[in-house]
């Protein structure tokens, strides 16, 4: 007992369950994150491919087994009517409403975009699409009720 002593000792317990809300945002994040590196991939003229972990099982063993594959990102940015680029943030397959009946960011060029979705980023961390983020989530709980 003499090596605590000398230090300081605490009733303090790690957590063990995050809110909903934080969950959705880290969901979010990164989503975003995957969307920073296609962007950065396209402007460097480059394939971007994301990868996910998928538990199979081996038909003669019966052994179950992590192997990395590839996934599909699709681009959130496309360019609008007045030929500018935006920038959609989608939840799952549903666009969030950033603003009341605004579903878009206006982005000038693809130099803008890294620094658009930086942003985007920093706001859904911040809590600032809270709102849209569990209206949305709502939604998509609702299309699996039966």
């Amino acid at each position: 007992m003499s090596t605590f002593a000398s230090l300081k000792l605490t009733t303090a317990q790690k957590p063990t369950n995050v809110s909903a809300v934080q969950v959705r945002r880290t969901k979010l994040a990164d989503r975003l994150t995957e969307q920073m590196a296609l962007a950065k991939a396209q402007q460097a003229g480059t394939q971007f491919t994301a990868t996910r972990l998928r538990t199979v099982k081996d038909e003669q063993t019966g052994e179950r087994t992590a192997v990395e594959v590839s996934k599909k990102v699709k681009a959130w940015w496309f360019t609008a009517d007045n030929g500018k680029l935006a920038l959609s943030v989608r939840y799952g397959a549903r666009q969030l409403e950033l603003a009341k009946g605004k579903f878009a960011v206006e982005v000038g060029s693809e130099k803008e975009l890294l620094g658009t979705l930086e942003i985007v980023k920093k706001a859904v961390l911040a809590g600032e699409l809270d709102g849209a983020i569990d209206a949305a989530s709502t939604k998509v709980r609702a299309g699996f009720s039966k």
